[in-house]
């Protein structure tokens, strides 16, 4: 299979109207101290996984599953589940088994992962995703009451008889900017010592599809319109050695929903990171986004 060498550098783009893309503890959108409306990135790797998994059929590690009494399995159960139970007694040769067996899932080879159970690994995955940040200039959430069809049995107080009242907190809309980088050389080594397959055109595929799809295809109540808006990706030529900045602050949303991409295409046209790109592609659907500046040469695709 063919090995994928290239650096990319891009940033995924997720629309959410009368939704709640990421909750916080409390079920409230998350925000910083400023009040801007923001994302872990916890949740948009989970989106991919989950895609990978239902939608590819791809072997995916770091994700919840439940036993044959409906327990979640701890993580050295988890890996029994995928690669049986390890009959290695030497740790080192454990550690080396342990790595090699994870490497096998895709979203270790992308994301990386820490294995504390058996044995002690960190892996360091080749695709690294920032926190997104709500780009569009209102931050307005809203909280709503919604009706049980059941009464607390455990309330003892006379209106226990009544059915319980709960709340759900929304965001009226907002257009969270996910950076990301991509770097096949972080697992060279975890690759040189085990011989297995490093990152592939595959696994890049995948990749692709994944923040593409993956937000789209995860609808919850919660989460029902909350959707992949655009992709941007930037991939460097091999022996590239620039390294970008972040696409978080350069991309502008205005009030209007327009997604202006003019200070990424002032820093493409500058020679220095001209001369080191291969290609930049922009996939969104044109029908309900609309894409101002954007960069020279840029090859357009629909989600």
């Amino acid at each position: 299979m063919n090995s994928f060498n290239n650096r990319v550098y891009g940033a995924a783009i997720i629309k959410s109207v009368n939704s709640n893309y990421n909750a916080d503890f409390s079920g409230m959108p998350r925000k910083l101290p400023s009040g801007t409306v923001y994302a872990t990135d916890k949740v948009l790797k989970y989106s991919i996984r989950n895609y990978w998994r239902d939608a590819l059929n791809e072997k995916v590690f770091y994700f919840k599953s439940l036993s044959e009494d409906m327990s979640p399995r701890s993580l050295d159960e988890t890996y029994s589940f995928h690669f049986g139970d390890s009959k290695e007694k030497d740790k080192n040769k454990m550690r080396l088994e342990v790595l090699s067996n994870l490497l096998q899932c895709l979203d270790v080879r992308l994301f990386g992962g820490t294995y504390a159970g058996k044995t002690n690994i960190s892996i360091h995955g080749t695709c690294q995703i920032t926190p997104g940040l709500n780009r569009y200039p209102d931050n307005v959430i809203y909280t709503e009451q919604i009706m049980s069809p059941f009464r607390n049995s455990n309330d003892a107080k006379a209106d226990s008889k009544m059915t319980t009242l709960g709340s759900q907190s929304r965001l009226q809309e907002g257009h969270y900017v996910h950076h990301f980088s991509i770097n096949p050389k972080n697992i060279a080594d975890d690759v040189e010592r085990t011989g297995v397959e490093g990152l592939t055109q595959q696994d890049i595929n995948h990749l692709k599809e994944g923040l593409k799809k993956g937000v789209t295809y995860y609808d919850s109540a919660a989460k029902a319109g909350t959707e992949n808006e655009l992709l941007l990706w930037i991939q460097l030529k091999p022996d590239a050695k620039i390294v970008l900045p972040s696409f978080v602050s350069m991309i502008d949303i205005n009030e209007e929903r327009e997604i202006d991409l003019s200070r990424v295409s002032e820093l493409l046209e500058k020679d220095y990171v001209k001369s080191e790109v291969e290609k930049v592609e922009i996939y969104y659907n044109k029908l309900n986004t609309k894409i101002l500046n954007e960069p020279a040469g840029a090859i357009i695709s629909a989600l």
